[in-house]
């Protein structure tokens, strides 16, 4: 005789559970469905002064079956910059300190007019000289200690204030330095006088622009393209284009072919920006790797875009049947219109009365008719 064991109910298994668990300890009890982990009812419903411990599995979301709801996508990695070219930070751009050169002019003056009363204190001075300066006779008894330090101190004066003229340009800079220090920049015009001790270094900063040679570039399917470009730009920070990098005007070559090897340059006429998106971005990159080396980037434009001479043919082939694809489509939707339009208006105002049969040899030879005129050349 087989026994039958009667059925428990959940909530009393739970009880015959907790009673062998010890006195005074709640059971855990969990809710479970098929979209959710585990829960614990006792965090729902927390009223014991001690959390009973209860171990659960991994939860796992997935999508509820028969509700078309579907997983969320992974979120894109973070896309990580890359790091800019560092310059010393002390190295920035100052006025320097120079002098009207008018002040070197009467420096200098005064230097020849003591080397004259230096030479005529020593009693050298040429008699048709004398007589042309008006100058007292006077017999010296030639080059002694006081006046060899006289002609040498008044020969500095003149060296120093002649020497030290210097022209100031518009649109050019000169960076000073001395002995291997920056002493500043002077962008100011006319006649100065600059310290001539110091090393002077003409800069350009006026707006300049560059056309870059055939530089190897890709569309967005990978192709192979040749790329000119046009590029305006402009030397900002003088000291730190001239000391903080070795040669600026290549450094801003590199970064133009850099760029365009990064981004892709699609030919004029494009369904995705042209030329116009692909300069943007290149304007960006360029500008954000040259500002910190001094130069400023305004504008990097492609005009001329080719494709490489060995995907050339090829190219140009598959652009010739795109065209001809295109208007062959259009010409057929003008056509299936313009059919379209005679049927009905022929229908529509009585003038024949077509059945089935009728009206597809109708329609058939108005688009045979309409074909062949539109295919003729003009």
């Amino acid at each position: 005789m087989s026994t039958t064991t009667p059925h428990t109910p959940p909530e009393s298994q739970g009880q015959s559970d907790g009673a062998g668990a010890g006195p005074g300890v709640r059971p855990a009890r969990l809710i479970q469905n098929e979209a959710t982990t585990e829960i614990p009812v006792h965090l729902l419903f927390r009223d014991d002064p001690d959390p009973v411990e209860v171990p659960l599995r991994p939860a796992v979301v997935a999508r509820r079956p028969a509700t078309g709801e579907q997983p969320r996508p992974p979120r894109p990695a973070p896309v990580r910059r890359r790091p800019l070219p560092e310059v010393d930070a002390g190295l920035a751009e100052r006025p320097a300190r120079v002098l009207p050169g008018a002040a070197g002019v009467v420096a200098g003056a005064c230097g020849v007019i003591g080397c004259l009363a230096a030479t005529w204190w020593a009693g050298l001075l040429p008699p048709l000289a004398t007589e042309a300066l008006r100058l007292p006779a006077y017999a010296g008894a030639g080059f002694g200690p006081a006046q060899w330090a006289a002609y040498a101190g008044a020969g500095l004066l003149g060296v120093a204030g002649f020497g030290g003229l210097a022209r100031g340009r518009t649109g050019r800079a000169w960076v000073l330095g001395l002995f291997g220090r920056y002493r500043g920049t002077v962008r100011r015009t006319g006649l100065l006088w600059v310290n001539p001790l110091v090393r002077r270094r003409r800069v350009d900063v006026r707006l300049r622009h560059w056309r870059s040679e055939a530089v190897p570039a890709t569309d967005p399917d990978g192709v192979a393209l040749r790329v000119v470009v046009l590029v305006v730009w402009r030397v900002r920070d003088t000291a730190r284009a001239l000391l903080g990098i070795d040669d600026h005007e290549t450094y801003l070559r590199e970064c133009v072919e850099a760029a365009l090897a990064r981004v892709p340059v699609e030919p004029a006429g494009g369904a995705r920006g042209g030329t116009t998106a692909a300069g943007d971005a290149l304007t960006r990159l360029v500008a954000q790797e040259t500002a910190p080396v001094g130069v400023e980037v305004f504008s990097v434009q492609p005009v001329r875009v080719d494709y490489a001479p060995e995907v050339a043919p090829a190219m140009h082939r598959r652009r010739i049947a795109a065209l001809d694809a295109r208007q062959r489509a259009s010409m057929l939707g003008s056509v299936v219109d313009s059919v379209e339009d005679t049927v009905t208006r022929l229908t529509m105002r009585g003038l024949v009365e077509l059945d089935d049969y009728e009206r597809k040899v109708l329609v058939r030879d108005l688009t045979v008719a309409f074909c062949s005129g539109r295919s003729e050349p003009v």
